[in-house]
């Protein structure tokens, strides 16, 4: 079993930044792509950023050029740092692993994630 813990959250001013972490435990992969997801109150989860094992990135547009994703392999971690927040940005951002054959794979559906994470607060304020 794999367990993915989320950390870094918090509230911030609109044009701050934050940066999430997400460790993994427990089950180790070989490879895995992995992806940061956001909800909103009354809204449908939403893909945000994901990553292939190799270092490939594929940005949601909503935060393309604000958000970068990374990683660290050794050490089952992917971050996710986030500036020039907008109030818009506010929700519960969830890590989500996927193992993968090939290292160059990565997903924004979530349907293709097999592991999550609890999620963490992120709340911007205006």
């Amino acid at each position: 079993q794999v367990q993915l813990v989320e950390s870094g959250g918090g509230l911030v001013q609109a044009g701050g930044s934050l940066r999430l972490s997400c460790a993994a435990s427990g089950r180790t992969f070989s490879n895995y792509a992995a992806g940061w997801f956001r909800q909103a109150p009354g809204k449908e989860r939403e893909f945000v950023a994901a990553i292939s094992w190799s270092g490939l990135t594929y940005y949601a547009h909503s935060v393309k050029g604000r958000f970068t994703i990374s990683r660290d392999n050794a050490k089952n971690t992917v971050d996710l740092q986030m500036n020039s927040l907008k109030p818009e940005d506010t929700a519960v951002y969830y890590c989500a692993f996927a193992p993968t054959t090939f290292g160059s794979l990565l997903y924004s559906s979530d349907a293709e994630y097999d592991y999550w994470g609890q999620g963490t607060q992120v709340t911007v304020s205006s």
